[in-house]
């Protein structure tokens, strides 16, 4: 299984698998994290990638003690039905 990894310099976490780059896209504000975008290739989707990535992409933020803040539909469609991990949203 492919890890997922933050990217400081690209501001986005990103989970590469053969055919492709699965990432989300942020904006770090002090201790939260502003979630912009997500985005997987059309090859890919279908797959549970994105939700592999995000469920990577909040161990790390929760390792971490920073917050979420959802920006892209994908994120906030995640946090819909994910009620378990909504302690990582920002107040």
């Amino acid at each position: 299984m492919s890890e997922v990894r933050d990217n400081a310099a690209r501001q986005r976490y990103e989970l590469e698998v053969e055919g492709g780059l699965v990432f989300s896209d942020y904006v770090r504000q002090g201790n939260k994290l502003l979630i912009t975008h997500t985005e997987t290739p059309p090859a890919l989707q279908g797959r549970g990638l994105a939700g592999q990535l995000v469920r990577g992409m909040l161990a790390d933020v929760r390792a971490r003690g920073l917050k979420i803040v959802p920006l892209c539909s994908y994120i906030v469609d995640y946090f819909n039905r994910h009620p378990e991990d909504r302690d990582l949203l920002a107040e």
